[in-house]
């Protein structure tokens, strides 16, 4: 009877291990040429934006098809959703702007002028309600009003910032790539109050936050890992080793799963087994310079933009943009 009982438990654990693997689901066929950059998830709307170019494709999740597009840009890189105003901004680098547009339209609103150079990332923040672009060749954030349409401050960063993410209380925390660091802004006086050290040395550039515990999640390029910060003390906690060329981080709250999506043609899944124990559980194959993802975490899915390129080249070949979907199998 002992026996039988170990050989269920050892069935259960490995069908619970099993299920946390990750397999190509599908591959959604994009329009346009062009370079690629961030993919944002409006939850409530149930899309997919897929920075690509000049433009920004749009994905309808329940079906999984490309159902719009949102154009005339000079060269975009992310996407923010702002539900509340039932709005979204883009980043437009080249253009040093915030494009604003309506999320059930697509249809352009406002192009929004800002006092940087090179807006980057973007995202909303739902406590202060204002939006942010870090501007990677300025050392700024841009803060931008989601109802008047204006910038009303700007940030000194002190590097130059990546990715960034909201606690939802007042405070985002930002990479600084050039720095190996982590800032942690104040929404209220729109000011950097505290900075974090990322050691070892790494070139940050993908952060995500889980919120419970009070831990970020910075990866880096430079030395292929993870770091794991306790946003309390600003302590380096641990660090987990991961693919080559990374660009994006997502924690999925409710598996525990955390993936790093490499250029070098894996995502790397990372299962939280405690606050401060991290393990990897799959190196999944997915494509050369498939390096930034969204997470959909009411179907845990994962989605990851990239081209076709001719071998041995940084050329891409015509009509080969996509987003690969994996599932859990």
């Amino acid at each position: 009877m002992k026996k039988s009982l170990l050989t269920i438990a050892a069935l259960l654990i490995g069908g619970a291990t099993f299920a946390q693997t990750y397999v190509l689901d599908k591959t959604i066929p994009l329009t346009g040429e062009g370079g690629y950059d961030y993919l944002s998830i409006d939850k409530v709307n149930n899309r997919l934006y897929v920075s690509h170019g000049t433009m920004v494709n749009v994905v309808d999740l329940a079906t999984e098809t490309q159902v719009g597009l949102i154009e005339n840009m000079k060269g975009v890189h992310g996407i923010a959703i702002d539900n509340k105003a039932n709005r979204g901004f883009i980043s437009d680098g080249r253009s040093n702007a915030v494009v604003a547009f309506d999320l059930k339209t697509l249809k352009t609103i406002a192009t929004i002028p800002v006092d940087a150079k090179g807006p980057d990332a973007i995202m909303y923040d739902p406590y202060s309600d204002r939006v942010y672009s870090f501007n990677g060749d300025s050392n700024s954030s841009s803060v931008v009003d989601p109802n008047t349409l204006k910038q009303v401050g700007t940030i000194a960063l002190g590097g130059a910032p990546e990715f960034a993410v909201s606690d939802g209380k007042g405070k985002i925390y930002n990479n600084l790539e050039d720095k190996n660091s982590l800032n942690v802004i104040d929404t209220k006086t729109l000011t950097v109050i505290k900075n974090y050290p990322l050691a070892p040395k790494g070139a940050p550039t993908g952060v995500a936050l889980d919120e419970k515990n009070k831990r970020t999640f910075s990866v880096s390029r430079e030395n292929n890992s993870m770091v794991v910060v306790d946003i309390t003390t600003g302590k380096v906690v641990t660090t987990v080793p991961i693919g080559a060329g990374v660009d994006a981080v997502a924690y999925d709250a409710e598996t525990k799963l955390i993936f790093c999506s490499n250029g070098d043609g894996t995502t790397t899944i990372i299962k939280q087994e405690s606050a401060d124990k991290y393990s990897v559980v799959q190196t999944l194959a997915t494509q050369n310079r498939a390096k930034t993802l969204a997470l959909d975490t009411k179907t845990h899915k994962i989605y990851l933009s990239v081209v076709n390129f001719e071998p041995g080249t940084r050329k891409a070949l015509p009509n080969s943009f996509k987003v690969l979907v994996y599932k859990q199998q």
